[in-house]
């Protein structure tokens, strides 16, 4: 019988369990996945079953690092999310959050586009430390995803995007997602891909000031190639800022949006 351990195949008896793998090959694994799954039973493998055995506290290789993606996501999701190209105009509340969403599942290309610094008000709700003040938000964005999962192709511009470059600068993405606090440059990213860049798909976010309800953020499907996050009304201004927990609601809304699309579903 034919099975998968950390991705490399191997042959084994009829009625081998995953503990029984386990003690052959990683007896000091603490995390046993099957197919995608954790689990703490022993289990009787069945043929082109895959394993993956971890232990806690060591550091992973690329490769090693690769196999535990597709422990979690299955190799056919993870194939799509390694392959896809996500551009993230706006390094702020909305997308320093969806980058690292999606760094986290495993997007194998990235493009982050910011000009701004990061700076201590930002704390409150973006990604970043207090070791990233002073630095431009895609170098801080970048250090940060390599923290996490060094082997994404991260590439940065820092430029403020205006209607004249646009459509150069993320010719090459499949997906990009709107991140701005500024409304007039969110009409323009968004008017310019709908007009210019009709193959290209938008994710963008509106309403997601304050602390209203967890559930008035939701995300609607415009039109086939844009999508809208947030509950349309709750702007920031005076009285009613942005914050982490709706904020990072609806940055969470956009990355799993992203994802649907990569895994070719359209709806919302």
């Amino acid at each position: 019988m034919q099975i998968f351990i950390n991705e490399q195949k191997i042959k084994v008896k009829e009625n081998t369990t995953a503990f029984d793998i386990k003690n052959q090959f990683k007896k000091n694994a603490d995390i046993v996945i099957l197919n995608g799954f954790i689990i703490k039973n022993n289990i009787t493998l069945k043929e082109n079953d895959r394993l993956t055995l971890i232990k806690k506290g060591e550091i992973p290789s690329k490769k090693e690092l690769e196999n535990l993606m597709l422990a979690r996501h299955t190799p056919g999701v993870h194939k799509k999310v390694k392959n896809a190209i996500v551009g993230i105009a706006g390094l702020g509340g909305l997308g320093s959050n969806v980058a690292v969403s999606l760094a986290r599942i495993g997007v194998g290309n990235l493009l982050l586009v910011d000009f701004d610094i990061v700076e201590p008000s930002n704390l409150n709700r973006q990604a970043y430390f207090i070791s990233h003040i002073g630095m431009p938000k895609t170098d801080a964005l970048k250090d940060l995803i390599s923290k996490i999962n060094p082997f994404i192709n991260v590439k940065t511009k820092n430029i403020y995007l205006n209607e004249n470059n646009i459509e150069n600068t993320f010719y090459n993405c499949q997906i990009i997602v709107e991140a701005f606090d500024n409304p007039k440059s969110k009409a323009t990213l968004i008017n310019t891909i709908l007009k210019n860049m009709p193959d290209k798909i938008i994710v963008a976010a509106s309403g997601v000031a304050g602390y209203f309800s967890n559930n008035t953020i939701i995300t609607k499907k415009i039109r086939d190639n844009f999508y809208l996050i947030g509950d349309g009304i709750s702007e920031a201004k005076p009285g009613c800022g942005l914050m982490a927990p709706r904020v990072s609601i609806a940055a969470n809304h956009q990355a799993n949006t992203v994802l649907r699309i990569i895994m070719g579903e359209k709806d919302v």
